[in-house]
């Protein structure tokens, strides 16, 4: 009988397979005891096999047993469930989600202490019991406790898959081994995996590797962003500064423009008074005299009006209008439609510096004829295709000594130089070569000759897929899509130079946003490599 102030631990007085306190106790052969209902439920689920066996010792019985009520350990129960002696589990100890539970276990389960590789099945701590008491068990397999545990069982003979075929790569059972695998190499899984053990080295090294390039690029990609959204933020800032000058502009010459009109309007109209002023004068003299000559042509004194008409006529014939002026209202025409002629211009201007083409279509209406200058050729080269292709040679090329010849790089400007909006397109083969535009005031002589190692050039250096950016100091790496055509879009007085991947598509690589200063020369660099000679053409 439980005494006052005496805890009885949870596993005294709980059934094995529910984890929680016996509800009908009866005592199985072997001597364990069980609720009623879940020694029942689990024979129930071994009644195909016809052998009955306890769920701790593993000891087997046939037939199957009668179940008898154990009455001593029902009172108990009673009386511990009445005085609240029992202990029960903290709920961090029930399974949850994320968690393995434990097979055995009935109702809430509790967490998977161990997983038996033997059994495949996971038990918890208290289920475990047996493999650390029962001599058979002991030699069991125990592992930390995961979910995939019923992977290990074969799918067609539900046995422990612990036989590895190497022939046909895969874990089996023993009756595999028999049967479909008979004659193939087969070894222990655990030897198998020794073997396997020694490749994980290499294997973890490669990913490794793997991840510290993605990494890198992920670190460039991260820059290339920030790159973007700086240049972003002062490409708004200064386009708003710009317009806002541009409007200050506008709005001065409104006012300069308004002031010259308004005082032209002042002279014009002041020259008009005058005019009438004059005309006024001289209509009140008209009125007069026709007034007194239509009362002299009703005079009957003969005397009077020959003696006075001959000064009216006289006056009439010396009369001139002093205004020429027919169309007043032409005076400023002129103005608005010159402004009219500025604000198309303006417009136009404004629609070409943001109608950026899209598609390669809208490129190629940018599309510019190039050559290769033979002056600037370095000798390692050898230009071919009506000057359009340069290829590197091993055998120097005899070409005259000339100042504009490069030196020390094999590389080559071409003839035309650069300015406005143009696309173009290059070709290429073998281990890389660099596309670029220059000034033509770069050195050709010494490193400072090398495309993109200087300020006055800009290289894109292309090897398989992978690329770069240089201008002066400045390196930026970067992947992209393998194409053996790069198409380049130059917008010389937007400063934007752009490069592309072609290949049915047309994918952005890199753009430059920069300040040109002078015209730009498109130059071609071949690279050689342990017998890989490269080439580039303009297409």
């Amino acid at each position: 009988m439980a005494q006052k102030g005496f805890k009885i631990a949870g596993d005294k007085l709980c059934c094995a397979i529910c984890l929680d306190l016996l509800k009908d106790p009866v005592t199985i052969p072997c001597g364990h005891n069980y609720c009623r209902d879940c020694i029942k439920i689990y024979w129930d689920g071994q009644d195909q096999k016809h052998i009955h066996s306890c769920p701790q010792c593993r000891q087997n019985f046939i037939p199957r047993p009668a179940l008898v009520k154990n009455t001593m350990l029902a009172e108990l129960v009673e009386e511990v469930k009445q005085t609240g002696l029992y202990a029960v589990p903290a709920d961090h100890c029930y399974a949850g989600p994320e968690d393995v539970a434990c097979d055995v276990c009935s109702g809430r389960k509790l967490k998977a202490f161990k997983s038996c590789l033997h059994c495949v099945v996971s038990y918890c701590e208290r289920h475990l019991q047996p493999h650390h008491n029962v001599h058979g068990l002991k030699k069991h397999k125990l592992v930390n406790p995961f979910k995939k545990l019923q992977e290990n069982m074969c799918p067609h003979h539900n046995e422990v898959m612990k036989i590895f075929c190497r022939t046909d790569q895969q874990c089996i059972c023993y009756l595999c081994s028999m049967g479909e695998h008979k004659g193939h190499d087969t070894v222990p899984a655990s030897t198998e995996r020794t073997e396997k053990q020694k490749e994980l080295k290499p294997c973890l090294e490669n990913f490794q590797l793997r991840i510290q390039d993605r990494e890198e690029h992920v670190k460039v990609l991260l820059q290339d962003m920030e790159a973007i959204n700086q240049s972003a933020d002062k490409a708004v800032r200064d386009t708003e500064k710009t317009f806002e000058q541009i409007f200050f502009h506008i709005k001065e010459k409104n006012s300069d423009i308004q002031q010259q009109i308004r005082c032209q309007q002042k002279t014009e109209v002041k020259r008009a008074k005058q005019v009438v002023e004059k005309l006024q004068e001289e209509l009140s003299e008209l009125k007069r005299k026709h007034a007194e000559l239509e009362q002299l042509s009703h005079t009957e004194d003969h005397t009077q009006f020959l003696h006075m008409f001959p000064l009216f006529s006289n006056f009439t014939e010396s009369t001139e209008i002093p205004f020429t002026k027919h169309h007043p209202l032409l005076y400023f025409d002129d103005v608005p439609a010159a402004v009219l002629e500025v604000k198309n211009k303006l417009q136009d201007d404004l629609q070409e510096g943001w109608q950026k083409p899209q598609t390669r279509a809208e490129f190629l209406k940018f599309s510019t004829q190039l050559t290769l200058d033979p002056d600037t050729v370095n000798m390692r080269l050898l230009l071919s295709e009506e000057n359009r292709r340069a290829t590197f040679v091993s055998k120097k090329q005899a070409y005259p000594g000339h100042p504009e010849r490069f030196m020390n790089r094999s590389q080559v400007l071409s003839r035309e130089s650069l300015t406005g909006r143009h696309y173009w397109e290059v070709e290429w083969s073998g281990f890389g070569i660099y596309i670029a535009v220059a000034y033509k005031s770069i050195s050709r002589t010494g490193d400072q000759s090398e495309f993109g190692n200087n300020s006055e050039s800009w290289a894109l250096d292309c090897y398989s897929s992978n690329y770069s950016l240089s201008h002066g100091k400045n390196c930026y790496r970067f992947t992209g899509p393998v194409s053996s055509k790069i198409g380049v879009y130059l917008d010389h007085r937007a400063g934007i130079l752009s490069f592309y991947s072609v290949s049915g598509t047309m994918i952005l690589l890199h753009r430059v946003q920069t300040t040109f200063t002078q015209p730009l020369y498109v130059g071609l660099r071949a690279s050689h490599f342990l017998g890989s000679d490269s080439s580039a053409v303009f297409v």
